[in-house]
């Protein structure tokens, strides 16, 4: 049997659930649902969501409100939590209410729900393949314009970690940013001074001699881009721990355990968020 409970992860703010949710409401409801309109508004119905595959859940809390937004009065009723194994063939949830509102709000309910659900899945299978080792995953600002907040809670659910929010959370030197500055040493000097106390500061090299720089520099945390495997060992050599290394850059679920080996702190992956595929679950209407 697939575990239905999970590590809780908590969720982001109520208010952000609510916008999103409201958003994804506007552009398909719009002034009206003219095909639910075609049901008698007094007739009740039960319903359930199937998945058509194995899994990792996400996404309860923007599908329940849909159902919030759309009709307080539909009840729903589920057999596993968000970041929970769930498998082919299985009833993720119940539902019972006016059959209208169950129709006018299926499809936003589902859309948060798989393409939530998708993120943790991808996230699980990298998480996985990184093990009982040291090296945690990190997501990247990737994400689906204005579901960031709601991936990212997904890539926590799915076992791995949350880097920045957005550029308003935390400083991250790249090669743009040194080039205007004129030096490694110059742009980590501005940006610690620019820094509001415990915002992380993280740059960025290309190679070992940039990494060098960086180091001598007083750098705490390094993002290694595309380096070898070889030159990611020696990084982790001449760091020697004065810094975290994070790693970025053809970064894929089959070498993923190799990179890990090399002994950096961090591999950071856009496609927790943005090579996802969305996961077959539907809704059908009972009896």
């Amino acid at each position: 049997m697939p575990d239905m409970t999970a590590p809780r992860v908590p969720l982001p703010p109520f208010e952000a659930i609510r916008n999103d949710v409201a958003r994804a409401l506007a552009e398909d409801v719009g002034t009206g649902d003219l095909s639910a309109g075609l049901v008698p508004a007094d007739r009740a119905a039960d319903a359930v969501v199937i998945s058509r595959q194995r899994a990792v859940l996400c996404g309860t809390a923007w599908f329940a409100e849909v159902f919030r937004q759309t009709d307080p009065q539909v009840a729903i009723t589920w057999s596993a939590e968000d970041g929970a194994q769930i498998t082919s063939g299985m009833v993720v949830c119940r539902l019972h209410g006016s059959a209208r509102s169950l129709l006018t709000g299926e499809r936003a309910a589902l859309n948060f729900l798989q393409t939530l659900s998708g993120t943790a899945t991808v996230a699980r299978r990298y998480a996985d393949a990184v093990g009982t080792t040291a090296t945690r995953i990190l997501d990247t600002r990737k994400t689906i314009p204005g579901l960031r907040v709601a991936q990212k809670f997904a890539v926590r659910c799915g076992g791995c970690h949350n880097h920045r929010m957005g550029l308003f959370d935390a400083i991250l030197i790249k090669e743009n940013h040194i080039a205007a500055a004129g030096s490694v040493a110059e742009i980590l000097r501005r940006a610690r001074a620019a820094a509001p106390g415990g915002v992380n500061v993280e740059i960025e090299v290309e190679d070992l001699g940039m990494l060098d720089e960086a180091l001598d520099a007083g750098a705490d945390h390094v993002l290694l881009d595309n380096f070898s495997q070889a030159d990611m060992r020696e990084a982790v050599a001449r760091c020697r721990g004065r810094a975290r290394l994070e790693v970025s850059g053809d970064v894929t679920l089959e070498r993923i355990a190799e990179i890990a080996a090399a002994g950096v702190d961090f591999i950071s992956i856009g496609a927790l968020t943005k090579h996802l595929q969305a996961v077959d679950l539907s809704m059908r209407f009972a009896g």
